[in-house]
């Protein structure tokens, strides 16, 4: 098929790139609606809205904590996103082989406000605590449990995403590493863990330690049977936000 004049230029853009950088091609081209011949030359970016499962080829979703571009209103009435449902979405797009690409629009004077700017506080004081079950990691077996938590793997789901509660987990894994986020911290403070259970397909090493990380992690007790693995979490939370379990085997 041939490329046409946007896609002759785009290509050029890129060989002109490779060329002032020694050969080496850094760039990433994404689009929405990628047709599968097109896998692994482009990355499949959800415009406002996430995949339903684990993707096998790394894939973005793009959204806003508010509207695309400033909008007044939007800051008067407190209608973004809070740091709460940001940190959610950003665990269960990792979880599923995903990066999350999050517009914060400006105010014409290039400025960001007060609203803003606390919810990029937020996750600047979130991510040194977990930050380690982000970067640099890969999912696991399964992307986490609960009920299905958007519709398809389309753009525009975000709105249809239900609240999340204590049963909904999501994972990470970095080496021998295994992450699980709790969504929601349970009432008793008994988080349990069904695809960890004892003789699991999904894990079937021994788990000779669990911590909750915290600005001082710290171990905390568990028990292992057939049903699942149960942890017990301390009274205290180390954040108002997602809370991230660290599991090293034996």
């Amino acid at each position: 098929m041939p490329l046409g004049q946007a896609g002759l230029d785009i290509a050029a853009h890129f060989y002109n790139a490779s060329i002032k950088n020694r050969g080496r091609l850094e760039a990433v081209l994404t689009s929405k609606g990628l047709q599968p011949d097109r896998v692994g030359a482009m990355v499949l970016d959800i415009e406002r809205g996430r995949a339903d499962r684990i993707l096998p080829a790394a894939w973005q979703t793009d959204t806003c904590i508010g509207d695309w571009h400033y909008r007044r209103e939007t800051f008067e009435q407190h209608r973004y996103k809070s740091a709460d449902t940001v940190i959610k979405m950003l665990v269960d797009i990792v979880s599923k082989n995903g990066n999350l690409l999050l517009n914060v629009p400006l105010r014409g004077d290039g400025t960001i406000d007060d609203d803003e700017r606390k919810i990029l506080a937020d996750l600047a004081a979130w991510m040194p605590i977990s930050g380690e079950a982000i970067y640099g990691t890969r999912p696991f077996t399964v992307f986490g449990e609960g009920p299905p938590d958007v519709k398809g793997s389309g753009n525009f789901n975000e709105n249809t995403a239900r609240p999340y509660t204590s049963e909904d987990i999501r994972f990470t894994t970095k080496g021998d590493l295994l992450y699980a986020f709790a969504l929601a911290w349970p009432a008793d403070g008994r988080l349990s863990i069904k695809s960890l259970a004892r003789g699991s397909a999904h894990y079937p090493k021994e788990i000779g330690r669990v911590e909750l990380l915290a600005e001082k992690p710290r171990a905390v007790e568990f028990t292992r049977d057939a049903n699942a693995l149960a942890v017990t979490l301390p009274g205290a939370r180390p954040s108002e936000f997602v809370a991230t379990l660290k599991l090293t085997p034996r």
